[in-house]
Protein backbone atom coordinates (compact mmCIF):
# COMPACT_ATOMS: atom_id res chain seq x y z
CA UNK A 1 0.00 0.00 0.00
CA UNK A 2 2.84 2.33 0.87
CA UNK A 3 4.62 1.56 -2.42
CA UNK A 4 1.43 2.32 -4.33
CA UNK A 5 1.16 5.66 -2.51
CA UNK A 6 4.71 6.63 -3.45
CA UNK A 7 4.12 5.68 -7.07
CA UNK A 8 0.90 7.67 -6.99
CA UNK A 9 2.84 10.72 -5.84
CA UNK A 10 5.34 10.17 -8.64
CA UNK A 11 2.52 10.01 -11.19
CA UNK A 12 1.04 13.20 -9.77
CA UNK A 13 4.38 14.94 -10.01
CA UNK A 14 4.75 13.85 -13.61
CA UNK A 15 1.37 15.35 -14.48
CA UNK A 16 2.13 18.58 -12.67
CA UNK A 17 5.59 18.88 -14.22
CA UNK A 18 4.11 18.30 -17.66
CA UNK A 19 1.64 21.11 -17.07
CA UNK A 20 4.17 23.54 -15.55
CA UNK A 21 6.86 24.85 -17.92
CA UNK A 22 9.58 25.15 -15.29
CA UNK A 23 8.94 21.89 -13.42
CA UNK A 24 10.15 23.78 -10.32
CA UNK A 25 7.40 22.18 -8.25
CA UNK A 26 9.02 18.77 -8.73
CA UNK A 27 12.40 20.13 -7.71
CA UNK A 28 11.05 21.66 -4.49
CA UNK A 29 8.51 19.01 -3.51
CA UNK A 30 10.78 16.00 -3.15
CA UNK A 31 14.29 15.41 -1.89
CA UNK A 32 16.68 13.50 -4.21
CA UNK A 33 16.30 10.31 -2.19
CA UNK A 34 12.53 10.48 -2.57
CA UNK A 35 12.75 10.89 -6.33
CA UNK A 36 15.24 8.03 -6.62
CA UNK A 37 13.06 5.79 -4.48
CA UNK A 38 10.12 6.50 -6.78
CA UNK A 39 12.37 5.66 -9.73
CA UNK A 40 13.29 2.32 -8.16
CA UNK A 41 9.66 1.40 -7.52
CA UNK A 42 8.83 2.10 -11.15
CA UNK A 43 11.80 0.00 -12.29
CA UNK A 44 10.66 -2.87 -10.09
CA UNK A 45 7.28 -2.78 -11.80
CA UNK A 46 9.08 -2.90 -15.14
CA UNK A 47 11.04 -5.98 -14.04
CA UNK A 48 7.75 -7.67 -13.16
CA UNK A 49 6.54 -7.11 -16.73
CA UNK A 50 4.77 -3.75 -16.58
CA UNK A 51 6.11 -2.34 -19.85
CA UNK A 52 3.69 0.59 -19.62
CA UNK A 53 5.91 1.97 -16.84
CA UNK A 54 8.85 2.49 -19.22
CA UNK A 55 7.80 6.06 -20.17
CA UNK A 56 7.40 6.88 -16.48
CA UNK A 57 10.95 5.65 -15.88
CA UNK A 58 12.27 8.01 -18.55
CA UNK A 59 10.39 10.94 -17.06
CA UNK A 60 11.56 10.19 -13.52
CA UNK A 61 15.16 9.95 -14.72
CA UNK A 62 14.78 13.38 -16.32
CA UNK A 63 13.27 14.91 -13.18
CA UNK A 64 15.87 13.33 -10.89
CA UNK A 65 18.69 14.53 -13.10
CA UNK A 66 17.41 18.10 -12.92
CA UNK A 67 17.08 17.88 -9.13
CA UNK A 68 20.58 16.50 -8.62
CA UNK A 69 22.19 19.06 -10.93
CA UNK A 70 20.62 21.77 -8.80
CA UNK A 71 21.62 20.15 -5.49
CA UNK A 72 24.28 21.83 -3.36
CA UNK A 73 26.59 20.66 -0.59
CA UNK A 74 23.83 21.19 1.96
CA UNK A 75 21.57 18.68 0.23
CA UNK A 76 24.23 16.00 0.46
CA UNK A 77 24.69 16.42 4.20
CA UNK A 78 21.67 14.13 4.31
CA UNK A 79 23.28 10.66 3.82
CA UNK A 80 20.21 9.35 2.04
CA UNK A 81 20.57 12.01 -0.64
CA UNK A 82 24.20 11.08 -1.31
CA UNK A 83 23.34 7.38 -1.53
CA UNK A 84 20.49 8.31 -3.83
CA UNK A 85 22.94 10.11 -6.10
CA UNK A 86 24.98 6.92 -6.51
CA UNK A 87 21.92 4.70 -6.96
CA UNK A 88 20.61 7.13 -9.58
CA UNK A 89 23.85 6.76 -11.52
CA UNK A 90 23.59 2.96 -11.47
CA UNK A 91 19.91 3.09 -12.43
CA UNK A 92 20.52 4.64 -15.84
CA UNK A 93 21.38 8.19 -14.77
CA UNK A 94 23.72 10.67 -16.39
CA UNK A 95 27.39 10.00 -15.39
CA UNK A 96 28.22 13.68 -15.89
CA UNK A 97 25.57 14.68 -13.37
CA UNK A 98 26.80 12.08 -10.88
CA UNK A 99 30.42 13.21 -11.15
CA UNK A 100 29.56 16.92 -10.87
CA UNK A 101 27.24 16.43 -7.89
CA UNK A 102 29.70 14.14 -6.08
CA UNK A 103 32.43 16.76 -6.40
CA UNK A 104 30.24 19.18 -4.41
CA UNK A 105 29.40 16.70 -1.67
CA UNK A 106 31.03 16.59 1.75
CA UNK A 107 30.70 13.12 3.24
CA UNK A 108 32.73 10.32 4.86
CA UNK A 109 35.80 8.82 3.11
CA UNK A 110 34.16 5.44 2.48
CA UNK A 111 31.20 7.02 0.71
CA UNK A 112 33.56 9.14 -1.39
CA UNK A 113 35.54 5.99 -2.32
CA UNK A 114 32.33 4.28 -3.39
CA UNK A 115 31.45 7.34 -5.47
CA UNK A 116 34.87 7.33 -7.13
CA UNK A 117 34.57 3.64 -8.07
CA UNK A 118 31.07 4.02 -9.41
CA UNK A 119 32.04 7.05 -11.50
CA UNK A 120 34.93 5.04 -12.99
CA UNK A 121 32.48 2.23 -13.77
CA UNK A 122 29.97 4.58 -15.40
CA UNK A 123 32.71 6.20 -17.49
CA UNK A 124 33.97 2.88 -18.87
CA UNK A 125 37.12 2.44 -16.77
CA UNK A 126 36.58 -1.07 -15.33
CA UNK A 127 40.13 -1.70 -14.11
CA UNK A 128 40.12 1.54 -12.14
CA UNK A 129 36.66 0.78 -10.78
CA UNK A 130 37.68 -2.72 -9.62
CA UNK A 131 40.74 -1.41 -7.84
CA UNK A 132 38.78 1.32 -6.05
CA UNK A 133 35.84 -0.88 -5.04
CA UNK A 134 37.81 -4.03 -4.13
CA UNK A 135 38.09 -3.37 -0.35
CA UNK A 136 34.47 -2.24 0.04
CA UNK A 137 32.03 -4.90 1.26
CA UNK A 138 28.53 -4.32 -0.15
CA UNK A 139 27.01 -6.18 2.79
CA UNK A 140 28.44 -3.54 5.15
CA UNK A 141 26.59 -0.73 3.37
CA UNK A 142 22.93 0.27 3.68
CA UNK A 143 20.85 -2.18 1.65
CA UNK A 144 19.71 0.36 -0.96
CA UNK A 145 23.31 1.12 -1.98
CA UNK A 146 24.84 -2.26 -1.11
CA UNK A 147 22.57 -4.13 -3.53
CA UNK A 148 23.64 -1.99 -6.47
CA UNK A 149 27.30 -2.08 -5.46
CA UNK A 150 27.22 -5.89 -5.25
CA UNK A 151 25.70 -5.99 -8.73
CA UNK A 152 28.39 -3.67 -10.11
CA UNK A 153 31.27 -5.57 -8.51
CA UNK A 154 29.83 -8.88 -9.67
CA UNK A 155 29.62 -7.58 -13.21
CA UNK A 156 33.17 -6.24 -13.14
CA UNK A 157 34.61 -9.54 -11.86
CA UNK A 158 32.56 -11.80 -14.15
CA UNK A 159 35.39 -12.48 -16.61
CA UNK A 160 38.46 -12.77 -14.39
CA UNK A 161 36.91 -14.05 -11.14
CA UNK A 162 33.61 -15.74 -12.04
CA UNK A 163 33.26 -17.58 -8.73
CA UNK A 164 33.61 -14.32 -6.77
CA UNK A 165 31.23 -12.65 -9.21
CA UNK A 166 28.54 -15.26 -8.58
CA UNK A 167 28.87 -14.76 -4.81
CA UNK A 168 28.47 -10.99 -5.22
CA UNK A 169 25.42 -11.45 -7.43
CA UNK A 170 23.92 -13.62 -4.70
CA UNK A 171 24.55 -10.77 -2.24
CA UNK A 172 22.76 -8.37 -4.58
CA UNK A 173 19.72 -10.65 -4.68
CA UNK A 174 19.76 -11.08 -0.92
CA UNK A 175 19.83 -7.31 -0.35
CA UNK A 176 17.16 -6.48 -2.92
CA UNK A 177 14.74 -9.38 -3.58
CA UNK A 178 11.92 -8.94 -6.06
CA UNK A 179 13.50 -5.92 -7.74
CA UNK A 180 15.16 -5.01 -11.00
CA UNK A 181 18.47 -5.54 -9.20
CA UNK A 182 17.58 -9.18 -8.57
CA UNK A 183 16.39 -9.55 -12.16
CA UNK A 184 19.75 -8.29 -13.45
CA UNK A 185 21.71 -10.43 -10.97
CA UNK A 186 19.87 -13.60 -12.02
CA UNK A 187 20.23 -12.75 -15.69
CA UNK A 188 24.00 -12.42 -15.32
CA UNK A 189 24.31 -15.49 -13.12
CA UNK A 190 22.94 -17.60 -15.97
CA UNK A 191 25.74 -16.53 -18.32
CA UNK A 192 28.52 -16.82 -15.74
CA UNK A 193 27.37 -20.29 -14.63
CA UNK A 194 27.48 -21.45 -18.25
CA UNK A 195 30.98 -20.00 -18.60
CA UNK A 196 32.04 -21.90 -15.47
CA UNK A 197 30.52 -25.15 -16.70
CA UNK A 198 28.33 -25.23 -13.60
CA UNK A 199 25.23 -26.95 -14.94
CA UNK A 200 23.45 -27.10 -11.58
CA UNK A 201 23.86 -23.38 -10.96
CA UNK A 202 22.86 -22.62 -14.55
CA UNK A 203 19.67 -24.66 -14.24
CA UNK A 204 18.77 -23.13 -10.85
CA UNK A 205 19.31 -19.53 -11.98
CA UNK A 206 17.39 -20.17 -15.20
CA UNK A 207 14.49 -21.69 -13.28
CA UNK A 208 14.36 -18.75 -10.88
CA UNK A 209 14.49 -16.24 -13.72
CA UNK A 210 11.73 -17.89 -15.72
CA UNK A 211 9.58 -18.17 -12.59
CA UNK A 212 9.82 -14.49 -11.69
CA UNK A 213 11.06 -12.30 -14.53
CA UNK A 214 10.17 -13.89 -17.86
CA UNK A 215 8.06 -10.83 -18.78
CA UNK A 216 10.82 -8.34 -18.02
CA UNK A 217 11.66 -6.13 -21.03
CA UNK A 218 15.23 -7.38 -20.62
CA UNK A 219 14.25 -11.06 -20.89
CA UNK A 220 15.65 -11.23 -24.43
CA UNK A 221 19.13 -11.02 -22.90
CA UNK A 222 18.28 -13.94 -20.62
CA UNK A 223 17.09 -15.88 -23.67
CA UNK A 224 20.45 -15.29 -25.36
CA UNK A 225 22.37 -16.56 -22.32
CA UNK A 226 20.00 -19.50 -21.83
CA UNK A 227 20.26 -20.77 -25.41
CA UNK A 228 24.04 -20.38 -25.39
CA UNK A 229 24.30 -22.15 -22.03
CA UNK A 230 22.16 -25.08 -23.17
CA UNK A 231 24.49 -25.55 -26.14
CA UNK A 232 27.72 -25.32 -24.13
CA UNK A 233 26.40 -27.52 -21.29
CA UNK A 234 24.56 -30.03 -23.48
CA UNK A 235 26.47 -32.96 -21.97
CA UNK A 236 25.53 -31.97 -18.41
CA UNK A 237 21.90 -30.82 -18.75
CA UNK A 238 19.36 -33.56 -19.38
CA UNK A 239 16.50 -33.10 -21.80
CA UNK A 240 14.10 -33.62 -18.91
CA UNK A 241 15.62 -30.72 -16.97
CA UNK A 242 15.46 -28.54 -20.08
CA UNK A 243 11.81 -29.45 -20.53
CA UNK A 244 11.09 -28.62 -16.87
CA UNK A 245 12.48 -25.11 -17.29
CA UNK A 246 10.75 -24.35 -20.57
CA UNK A 247 7.42 -25.73 -19.32
CA UNK A 248 7.13 -22.61 -17.13
CA UNK A 249 7.14 -20.41 -20.24
CA UNK A 250 4.08 -19.53 -22.27
CA UNK A 251 3.71 -21.69 -25.44
CA UNK A 252 4.99 -19.04 -27.87
CA UNK A 253 8.14 -18.27 -25.88
CA UNK A 254 8.77 -21.98 -25.40
CA UNK A 255 8.54 -22.56 -29.16
CA UNK A 256 10.94 -19.71 -29.91
CA UNK A 257 13.46 -21.00 -27.37
CA UNK A 258 13.34 -24.52 -28.81
CA UNK A 259 13.68 -23.22 -32.36
CA UNK A 260 16.77 -21.26 -31.39
CA UNK A 261 18.27 -24.24 -29.57
CA UNK A 262 17.53 -26.53 -32.53
CA UNK A 263 19.21 -24.14 -34.95
CA UNK A 264 22.33 -23.65 -32.83
CA UNK A 265 22.59 -27.37 -32.11
CA UNK A 266 22.31 -28.22 -35.81
CA UNK A 267 25.03 -25.71 -36.68
CA UNK A 268 27.31 -27.11 -33.95
CA UNK A 269 26.65 -30.71 -35.01
CA UNK A 270 24.78 -31.69 -31.83
CA UNK A 271 22.40 -34.07 -33.58
CA UNK A 272 20.64 -35.45 -30.51
CA UNK A 273 19.96 -32.04 -28.99
CA UNK A 274 18.88 -30.60 -32.33
CA UNK A 275 16.45 -33.49 -32.88
CA UNK A 276 15.00 -33.10 -29.37
CA UNK A 277 14.59 -29.32 -29.60
CA UNK A 278 13.08 -29.34 -33.07
CA UNK A 279 10.67 -32.11 -32.05
CA UNK A 280 9.57 -30.08 -29.02
CA UNK A 281 9.12 -27.00 -31.21
CA UNK A 282 6.94 -29.01 -33.61
CA UNK A 283 5.03 -30.71 -30.82
CA UNK A 284 3.78 -27.50 -29.23
CA UNK A 285 1.60 -27.55 -26.13
CA UNK A 286 -2.01 -28.28 -25.26
CA UNK A 287 -2.61 -29.94 -28.60
CA UNK A 288 -1.54 -26.86 -30.55
CA UNK A 289 1.28 -28.27 -32.63
CA UNK A 290 3.65 -26.35 -34.86
CA UNK A 291 4.09 -28.98 -37.57
CA UNK A 292 3.46 -26.35 -40.23
CA UNK A 293 6.18 -24.02 -38.97
CA UNK A 294 8.81 -24.12 -41.75
CA UNK A 295 11.62 -23.35 -39.30
CA UNK A 296 10.81 -26.39 -37.17
CA UNK A 297 10.68 -28.54 -40.30
CA UNK A 298 14.00 -27.20 -41.52
CA UNK A 299 15.90 -27.56 -38.25
CA UNK A 300 14.64 -31.09 -37.66
CA UNK A 301 15.77 -32.01 -41.17
CA UNK A 302 19.27 -30.60 -40.65
CA UNK A 303 19.97 -33.14 -37.91
CA UNK A 304 19.08 -36.11 -40.15
CA UNK A 305 20.23 -34.92 -43.57
CA UNK A 306 22.80 -37.71 -43.88
CA UNK A 307 20.79 -40.44 -42.16
CA UNK A 308 19.40 -43.67 -43.57
CA UNK A 309 16.02 -41.99 -44.04
CA UNK A 310 17.46 -39.53 -46.52
CA UNK A 311 14.61 -39.95 -49.00
CA UNK A 312 12.09 -38.97 -46.32
CA UNK A 313 14.25 -36.00 -45.42
CA UNK A 314 14.47 -34.90 -49.05
CA UNK A 315 10.70 -35.09 -49.36
CA UNK A 316 10.28 -33.05 -46.18
CA UNK A 317 12.73 -30.40 -47.42
CA UNK A 318 10.87 -30.12 -50.72
CA UNK A 319 7.62 -29.33 -48.90
CA UNK A 320 9.06 -26.42 -46.90
CA UNK A 321 7.64 -23.04 -47.93
CA UNK A 322 10.73 -20.97 -48.76
CA UNK A 323 8.71 -17.76 -48.71
CA UNK A 324 8.17 -18.13 -44.96
CA UNK A 325 11.87 -18.44 -44.17
CA UNK A 326 14.37 -15.67 -43.53
CA UNK A 327 17.20 -15.17 -46.00
CA UNK A 328 19.68 -16.95 -43.71
CA UNK A 329 17.38 -19.93 -43.26
CA UNK A 330 16.83 -20.13 -47.01
CA UNK A 331 20.61 -20.53 -47.31
CA UNK A 332 20.44 -23.40 -44.81
CA UNK A 333 17.61 -24.98 -46.80
CA UNK A 334 19.64 -24.75 -50.01
CA UNK A 335 22.64 -26.33 -48.30
CA UNK A 336 20.58 -29.15 -46.84
CA UNK A 337 18.96 -29.93 -50.19
CA UNK A 338 22.33 -29.88 -51.94
CA UNK A 339 23.88 -32.35 -49.53
CA UNK A 340 20.81 -34.57 -49.48
CA UNK A 341 21.03 -34.76 -53.25
CA UNK A 342 24.74 -35.60 -53.14
CA UNK A 343 24.21 -38.36 -50.58
CA UNK A 344 21.87 -40.29 -52.88
CA UNK A 345 23.63 -39.43 -56.16
CA UNK A 346 25.47 -42.23 -57.95
CA UNK A 347 29.23 -41.68 -57.74
CA UNK A 348 31.00 -40.86 -60.96
CA UNK A 349 33.23 -43.86 -61.69
CA UNK A 350 36.05 -43.40 -64.24
CA UNK A 351 35.46 -45.57 -67.29
CA UNK A 352 37.93 -48.43 -67.41
CA UNK A 353 38.21 -50.53 -70.50
CA UNK A 354 37.34 -54.12 -69.89
CA UNK A 355 40.81 -55.30 -70.85
CA UNK A 356 42.63 -51.98 -70.48
CA UNK A 357 45.26 -52.77 -67.89
CA UNK A 358 47.14 -49.63 -68.87
CA UNK A 359 44.05 -47.48 -68.17
CA UNK A 360 43.65 -49.03 -64.74
CA UNK A 361 47.28 -48.44 -64.01
CA UNK A 362 46.95 -44.84 -65.12
CA UNK A 363 44.01 -44.22 -62.75
CA UNK A 364 45.84 -45.84 -59.86
CA UNK A 365 48.95 -43.88 -60.53
CA UNK A 366 47.30 -40.43 -60.76
CA UNK A 367 49.42 -37.98 -58.78
CA UNK A 368 47.98 -36.94 -55.42
CA UNK A 369 48.49 -33.30 -56.43
CA UNK A 370 45.95 -33.68 -59.26
CA UNK A 371 43.40 -35.23 -56.89
CA UNK A 372 43.88 -32.43 -54.36
CA UNK A 373 43.56 -29.84 -57.12
CA UNK A 374 40.25 -31.36 -58.21
CA UNK A 375 38.99 -31.27 -54.63
CA UNK A 376 40.00 -27.62 -54.28
CA UNK A 377 38.15 -26.79 -57.48
CA UNK A 378 34.99 -28.44 -56.13
CA UNK A 379 35.28 -26.46 -52.90
CA UNK A 380 35.82 -23.27 -54.91
CA UNK A 381 32.44 -23.87 -56.53
CA UNK A 382 30.75 -23.49 -53.13
CA UNK A 383 29.06 -20.06 -53.04
CA UNK A 384 29.67 -17.90 -49.97
CA UNK A 385 26.74 -16.95 -47.77
CA UNK A 386 26.29 -13.29 -48.45
CA UNK A 387 26.24 -11.03 -45.40
CA UNK A 388 27.16 -13.86 -43.02
CA UNK A 389 29.95 -14.40 -40.57
CA UNK A 390 31.08 -17.76 -39.27
CA UNK A 391 29.98 -18.55 -35.74
CA UNK A 392 33.04 -20.71 -35.26
CA UNK A 393 36.64 -20.34 -36.42
CA UNK A 394 37.75 -22.70 -39.16
CA UNK A 395 40.33 -25.22 -38.00
CA UNK A 396 43.49 -24.97 -40.01
CA UNK A 397 43.99 -27.92 -42.25
CA UNK A 398 40.46 -29.21 -41.82
CA UNK A 399 37.23 -28.77 -43.67
CA UNK A 400 35.25 -29.04 -40.46
CA UNK A 401 34.30 -26.08 -38.33
CA UNK A 402 35.51 -26.00 -34.73
CA UNK A 403 32.95 -25.90 -31.94
CA UNK A 404 32.95 -22.78 -29.78
CA UNK A 405 35.48 -22.88 -26.98
CA UNK A 406 34.26 -19.79 -25.17
CA UNK A 407 31.14 -20.81 -23.24
CA UNK A 408 30.65 -17.22 -22.15
CA UNK A 409 29.83 -16.03 -25.65
CA UNK A 410 26.16 -15.25 -25.81
CA UNK A 411 23.91 -16.15 -28.71
CA UNK A 412 22.49 -13.30 -30.67
CA UNK A 413 18.74 -13.15 -31.11
CA UNK A 414 17.85 -15.06 -34.21
CA UNK A 415 16.81 -12.66 -36.97
CA UNK A 416 13.99 -14.99 -37.86
CA UNK A 417 12.70 -15.53 -34.35
CA UNK A 418 9.40 -13.86 -33.46
CA UNK A 419 9.80 -10.80 -31.29
CA UNK A 420 7.84 -12.42 -28.47
CA UNK A 421 10.60 -11.62 -25.97
CA UNK A 422 10.99 -7.83 -26.27
CA UNK A 423 14.44 -6.34 -26.18
CA UNK A 424 15.32 -3.24 -24.21
CA UNK A 425 18.56 -1.59 -23.18
CA UNK A 426 18.78 -1.88 -19.38
CA UNK A 427 19.97 0.97 -17.17
CA UNK A 428 23.69 1.31 -16.44
CA UNK A 429 24.37 -1.18 -13.63
CA UNK A 430 21.53 -3.38 -14.82
CA UNK A 431 23.10 -3.74 -18.26
CA UNK A 432 26.23 -5.82 -18.92
CA UNK A 433 29.32 -4.17 -17.49
CA UNK A 434 31.67 -2.20 -19.77
CA UNK A 435 33.91 -5.26 -19.99
CA UNK A 436 30.97 -7.25 -21.35
CA UNK A 437 30.11 -4.64 -23.96
CA UNK A 438 30.72 -6.86 -27.00
CA UNK A 439 28.00 -9.23 -25.78
CA UNK A 440 25.33 -6.58 -25.05
CA UNK A 441 22.23 -7.06 -27.20
CA UNK A 442 24.58 -8.78 -29.70
CA UNK A 443 24.70 -5.96 -32.23
CA UNK A 444 27.85 -7.33 -33.87
CA UNK A 445 29.33 -6.82 -37.32
CA UNK A 446 27.81 -9.89 -38.93
CA UNK A 447 28.34 -8.64 -42.47
CA UNK A 448 31.92 -9.86 -42.71
CA UNK A 449 32.86 -12.08 -45.62
CA UNK A 450 32.95 -15.83 -45.08
CA UNK A 451 36.35 -17.43 -45.40
CA UNK A 452 36.21 -20.70 -47.30
CA UNK A 453 36.92 -23.80 -45.27
CA UNK A 454 40.25 -25.46 -45.80
CA UNK A 455 40.30 -28.40 -48.16
CA UNK A 456 40.44 -31.67 -46.21
CA UNK A 457 43.28 -34.03 -46.80
CA UNK A 458 42.33 -37.34 -48.42
CA UNK A 459 41.09 -39.69 -45.71
CA UNK A 460 43.74 -42.21 -44.62
CA UNK A 461 43.19 -45.71 -45.86
CA UNK A 462 41.06 -44.64 -48.85
CA UNK A 463 42.29 -45.19 -52.38
CA UNK A 464 41.02 -42.48 -54.79
CA UNK A 465 41.33 -44.90 -57.67
CA UNK A 466 38.87 -47.33 -56.08
CA UNK A 467 35.24 -46.62 -57.05
CA UNK A 468 33.85 -47.27 -53.55
CA UNK A 469 36.57 -45.27 -51.81
CA UNK A 470 36.12 -42.45 -54.29
CA UNK A 471 32.39 -42.32 -53.51
CA UNK A 472 33.11 -42.16 -49.77
CA UNK A 473 35.60 -39.36 -50.26
CA UNK A 474 33.08 -37.45 -52.37
CA UNK A 475 30.39 -37.77 -49.69
CA UNK A 476 32.78 -36.54 -47.00
CA UNK A 477 33.65 -33.51 -49.12
CA UNK A 478 29.95 -32.71 -49.44
CA UNK A 479 29.48 -33.00 -45.67
CA UNK A 480 32.37 -30.59 -45.20
CA UNK A 481 30.61 -28.17 -47.53
CA UNK A 482 27.39 -28.19 -45.54
CA UNK A 483 29.44 -27.73 -42.36
CA UNK A 484 30.87 -24.60 -43.95
CA UNK A 485 27.47 -23.27 -44.94
CA UNK A 486 25.90 -24.09 -41.59
CA UNK A 487 28.77 -22.52 -39.67
CA UNK A 488 28.61 -19.41 -41.82
CA UNK A 489 24.89 -18.86 -41.41
CA UNK A 490 23.94 -15.85 -39.27
CA UNK A 491 22.74 -16.69 -35.78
Amino acid sequence: MKAATVIGRAVGLLLLSAAAPSASFADEALQPYQLVRSLQLVQDRIAAGDHAALPMQAKLLEMTDARLRAADAGDFKEPRNFRALLVYGMSGGNPVTVEAAASRAETDPRSLAVAKGIISYLNGRPAEAIETLRPIDPMALPADLGAFLALVKGSLLATDQPAAALALLDDARLLSPGTLVEEAALRRSVGIAAQQGDAARFALASTQYVSNYLHSPYASQFADSFVSGVISLHMAISHDKLADITSMMDPEREKVIYLRIARRAAIDGLTELSSFASARAEQGRDGNGNEDDPRAQLYSSLSTVTSSTIEDVRAKLEKIDRAKLSESDRALLDAAQAVAGEVVARPAVPAVEKHGANAEKSAAGKPAAEIAAAERQEDADLPPVEGAMSEQPAVEGSGAVAKPVDAQALASPSPDAPASIPAAAPPAALAPAPTDAPAVASASAEAAAVQPASTPEPSPGLDPSDATDAAMMQTRRQLNKIDQLLGAAPK
